[in-house]
């Protein structure tokens, strides 16, 4: 799947006030580059600056949700078409030395049962390497990505970013990470790609609504493939998933029923319930540690009436 591109050796730069709040393809590009150059982004986290490393949650209550999941850009890729695909190649993720998880009210896959706002700030240690400590004896590895990334789309009109879509957007996948490609289906003329959203480390889910939120460095190259079609975005992992966390046994939760959300809801309730009788956790602590740690998956879908979702939390994160 590999194709010639330009070796300019040029970086375009964008800086972190550069951004936008919606997916729309009347927005002026912000910089033009040739297939096959290199973006560098400096992007404030997700609540665009409104949290700090200093934040209460206070800050979560009165933290004004029209300027949440900003993304910087649009880049104009010349020769990028509409029928084209705009592969994406992460070439470096840096996380700040701080982060933030919230549980914000109306927000998450429990959002009924988790009503009052929290806050977590943390601090971020080693890069992109590093590791973040939840609680003592709690130790998170970073595995940094970005959860915005997409192209406008061919449609006018403005598309919220806090959604994903078929051009991507909030697809808060953990596994872009430094080294994969994303493929994403041009709309557009000229593409017009962003991106935003810095994430230190998430589980598949990101059951409570945040994963650790944090200013991010990434760097991506941009180059347009007209020997590839895709309908939805697609993507080439660097592998193997999760590697850091991926080093000893996982507890899982099941959730069983003919709903599959409802399923998921109650695979994380189990998990709570363990967090909070195993590691003496308060439930919303547990609900914020399943949202950067545990990952969601389906297990069984084709026996009906019922389908199994399972909630994975990997032991690695524990002092043994």
């Amino acid at each position: 799947m590999d194709t010639p591109t330009p070796a300019t050796g040029r970086t375009i730069h964008i800086h972190r006030q550069q951004w936008h709040l919606a997916w729309d393809n009347s927005i002026a590009p912000i910089a033009t580059i040739q297939s096959g150059e290199v973006v560098s982004f400096d992007l404030l986290d997700a609540s665009c600056g409104q949290i700090v490393q200093d934040s209460t949650v206070e800050a979560i209550r009165a933290l004004d949700f029209s300027q949440v999941d900003q993304v910087n850009g649009p880049i104009y890729v010349e020769g990028a078409a509409p029928g084209d695909t705009l592969e994406v190649e992460f070439l470096d993720l840096q996380p700040a030395d701080w982060g933030w998880t919230a549980i914000i009210p109306g927000f998450g896959l429990l959002a009924d049962e988790f009503p009052e706002p929290a806050l977590k700030i943390w601090r971020l240690e080693g890069g992109a390497d590093g590791w973040a400590e939840f609680a003592p004896g709690i130790r998170v590895p970073l595995a940094p990505f970005c959860g915005e990334i997409g192209l406008a789309p061919g449609k006018p009109g403005a598309l919220s970013t806090i959604p994903p879509y078929r051009h991507g957007g909030n697809m808060d996948t953990k596994h872009l990470t430094k080294g994969p490609h994303l493929y994403l289906p041009v709309e557009a003329e000229g593409a017009l790609y962003s991106m935003g959203d810095g994430h230190a480390a998430q589980g598949d889910g990101e059951v409570c609504g945040t994963a650790i939120e944090t200013p991010m460095r990434a760097t991506v190259r941009l180059t347009v493939r007209k020997d590839l079609q895709v309908q939805e975005p697609q993507f080439l992992t660097a592998g193997p998933l999760a590697a850091r966390s991926n080093t000893t046994s996982y507890y899982a939760t099941d959730g069983i029923g003919p709903d599959l959300m409802e399923a998921a809801r109650n695979a994380i309730r189990h998990m709570l319930d363990h967090l909070q009788r195993t590691y003496g956790l308060s439930r919303p602590d547990a609900y914020m540690l399943c949202s950067v740690m545990v990952d969601l998956k389906i297990c069984e879908i084709v026996d009906a009436p019922h389908w199994v979702i399972s909630a994975f939390l990997p032991q690695s994160i524990f002092a043994q």
